[in-house]
């Protein structure tokens, strides 16, 4: 018996061994990512924030890293727009970029709810080497108006709130923070040694020897009379016409997203104090449309607006526009634009048969962002195989429209997407397939209306309807 309870003993050890040794030797090939530079500078100018990140990283395990893997606060991530990562390689006027995917990714190691993305390399990096990486983060309603009511003469102020400390799930050497303000107007700021504030710049750091997911939050409460133009819902139909020409039409609900005005608005103030009077307001608009534009139409409820501006040129058209009334923060507008490109510019024929349009996604008025954006590309009908192609996740699906004379309808090809910035403004395509007997359907529709009309107008000249005695 007692022969029996040491063999077992003596299994039960070597079980524990193995399974002890398994780990170690697991987590000794588990690639392991040093952090030995960090610099972050952000970007306060606009209501839009944007981080740039610049990252050096080593490989201190045994294996290769086929990965890097970025952490951001669960509050800071659910306002990320765009993150864009690339990797750098020579150095100074020989500097090139190279693109890298990114992808949200899980870990259950990460505290607090840290949001992780992984970044993948385009070649593993291999143990004792090194890589530079550069980090593109974009923010939309990450500014916070403190007071959050403000008069017509009073300036627009707002909380930014982040981490002297960049979160990271690997140990940082060495880092560094920069906050860029608009002026240098700012009520406060979080100090953490060492902290250096020089015009409209606050540097946080160096800070040396930083463990995995080290945090340190600091609060900016600043000047900021940027306008806030916050763009709630856009609806843009591009109709493809095989007969010449794309029409384009948005509809806009837009909103001044800063700091709410309270109280009366004075008119005269507003005129005869410009400098002072409504200093985060806004009544302009710069849209950024095609070149060799036609057409061009902006009106709202009431009707048309004239108080709009259009330049053109060979690479773009600038269109201006002014609402019915300036915007104070909590106001509203609604309005459409709508205009005329030639089809040559934007549809082309594929080497496989197949047709498609390159078309620009995102909102073309500048410095705005989209909380939801919906573009709708309208095909002519008998399109067949309708099939998108954007460089980032949307939602896809498909509609059927009619217009006049159509018989089957027409294919829409319907892309969403929330929280849009101008970043997102670069080509997708759509492609389809079509027989050209289709375009024959209307005029041969008309030509059997008009002829049918004809006989019946005939017919009705040469028969006696009248009734009489034989």
């Amino acid at each position: 018996m007692e022969t029996l309870l040491s063999v077992r003993a003596a299994l039960f050890f070597l079980f524990l061994w193995t399974v002890t040794f398994s780990q170690i030797s697991c987590e000794s090939s588990t690639p392991q990512i040093l952090i030995t530079s960090a610099e972050r500078r952000i970007d306060l100018m606009s209501p839009i924030v944007k981080a740039y990140i610049t990252l050096k990283v080593e490989n201190m395990g045994a294996s290769p890293a086929s990965e890097v893997l970025l952490a951001f606060p669960p509050a800071q991530a659910e306002h990320i727009a765009l993150l864009k990562a690339a990797s750098v390689e020579g150095k100074r006027k020989k500097k090139t970029h190279v693109e890298l995917s990114i992808n949200p990714t899980e870990s259950p190691n990460a505290p607090n709810g840290a949001k992780l993305f992984s970044i993948s390399l385009l070649k593993p990096l291999k143990s004792g080497e090194s890589a530079t990486l550069e980090v593109l983060l974009i923010l939309t309603h990450s500014l916070e108006p403190f007071p959050a009511e403000i008069g017509q003469s009073e300036s627009q102020l707002v909380y930014y709130r982040d981490s002297a400390l960049m979160l990271s799930p690997y140990h940082v050497k060495e880092q560094t923070t920069y906050i860029k303000t608009p002026t240098t107007k700012v009520e406060s700021f979080t100090r953490v040694d060492p902290t250096v504030r020089s015009g409209t710049e606050i540097k946080y750091g160096r800070f040396a020897e930083q463990p995995p997911y080290s945090f340190s939050p600091i609060v900016v409460h600043f000047e900021n009379n940027h306008p806030f133009a916050v763009v709630e819902e856009l609806v843009r139909e591009v109709e493809v016409s095989h007969w010449g020409s794309l029409q384009i039409t948005e509809h806009y609900r837009l909103v001044h997203a800063g700091a709410r005005h309270a109280g009366g608005f004075s008119r005269v103030e507003y005129q005869s104090r410009a400098s002072m009077s409504g200093l985060s307001s806004f009544k302009h608009l710069l849209a950024i449309l095609p070149p060799r534009v036609e057409s061009v139409y902006y009106r709202d409820g009431i009707g048309n607006i004239s108080s709009s501006h259009l330049r053109t040129d060979a690479q773009k058209s600038q269109l201006e526009i002014e609402p019915r009334y300036p915007l104070f923060g909590g106001w509203k507008a609604t309005f459409i634009i709508g205009y005329r490109v030639p089809l040559q510019d934007f549809l082309f024929e594929a080497s496989d048969g197949r047709r498609y349009l390159n078309f620009s996604f995102g909102c073309p008025l500048m410095e705005t962002s989209v909380k939801k954006l919906i573009v709708k590309v309208v095909l002519p009908e008998g399109s067949k195989d309708a099939s998108a192609v954007i460089p980032f996740p949307v939602e896809q699906h498909f509609e059927t429209s009619y217009s006049y004379l159509d018989i089957v309808g027409r294919t829409v090809v319907v892309l969403e997407k929330d929280n849009v910035v101008p970043e997102h403004n670069v080509a997708f395509q759509v492609y389809y397939k079509f027989n050209k007997i289709f375009m024959l359907a209307e005029p041969l529709m008309l030509i059997s209306a008009f002829f049918f009309l004809f006989i019946t107008c005939i017919a009705y000249q040469h028969i006696d309807l009248s009734v009489r005695k034989s």
